[in-house]
């Protein structure tokens, strides 16, 4: 009586969980609603985060990016299936706004910006090959990108992706949650995930343990019984 009890509750709090998330709004929407006015701005997926146990919650942080500025938002709670879609893509655009024109292009941020004169231009290096450079006031987009040097080439490579609906990561995958360069920059993210692995396994371990020992404790009291 007392398993079906605690399943029936089990199965109450699911379905008030599941609810809870179907009528959850996004936090792009909201953002966007709150940006409605503005006519150029971007965002970017700043950090991931999943709490709890029995009944996981998930968050994200956003870092939004307007003209020559940026500062990143609290934690906002976003539904299972989202995060787990956007589980590739930390520390990439997940939208921008340019002069009232929206995009929903995925790819590293600032890419959103180059090739805009307003924001940069063209050089060669000492190869002849070109690649952009952001003017001063904006040289936290290059920051935004790790220093990464962004070429023509690569960026080709995006606008063709871009019209494909895919997400860029970079010519050799430096972007998104695999990539080197996030890596890199976000620290605390993956210390989180490593310890979250290491108490995996640690529990899995106990677990392991405990059962091994009501093994050999049962063993021994049949061996005790039948000596008698």
């Amino acid at each position: 009586m007392y398993r079906l009890c605690y399943l029936a509750l089990a199965l109450i709090l699911a379905a008030l969980f599941l609810n809870g998330c179907a009528g959850q709004r996004l936090p792009i929407d909201i953002i966007k609603k709150e940006f409605r006015d503005v006519p150029t701005y971007s965002v970017i997926l700043e950090d991931m985060d999943e709490r709890g146990s029995f009944f996981k919650t998930y968050y994200h942080k956003y870092r939004i990016v307007q003209d020559d500025r940026a500062w990143t938002t609290n934690w906002m709670k976003v539904p299972n299936d989202y995060y787990k879609r956007h589980s590739t893509l930390l520390g990439m655009t997940l939208a921008a706004k340019k002069e009232g024109e929206f995009d929903s292009a995925v790819g590293p941020p600032g890419y959103h910006y180059v090739g805009d004169e307003r924001y940069g231009k063209w050089q060669r290096d000492s190869s002849g090959n070109s690649f952009w450079a952001f003017y001063g006031q904006y040289v936290f987009l290059s920051h935004l990108l790790g220093g990464h040097r962004v070429y023509q080439n690569d960026y080709a490579t995006y606008r063709q992706y871009r019209r494909q609906n895919r997400p860029y990561y970079g010519r050799n995958n430096e972007f998104g949650t695999k990539g080197t360069i996030t890596k890199s920059q976000k620290p605390n993210f993956y210390a989180r995930q490593a310890a979250r692995v290491q108490a995996k396994k640690a529990s899995f371990s106990k677990r392991v343990n405990q059962r091994t020992g009501r093994t050999r404790s049962s063993y021994r009291s049949r061996s005790y019984s039948g000596g008698k």
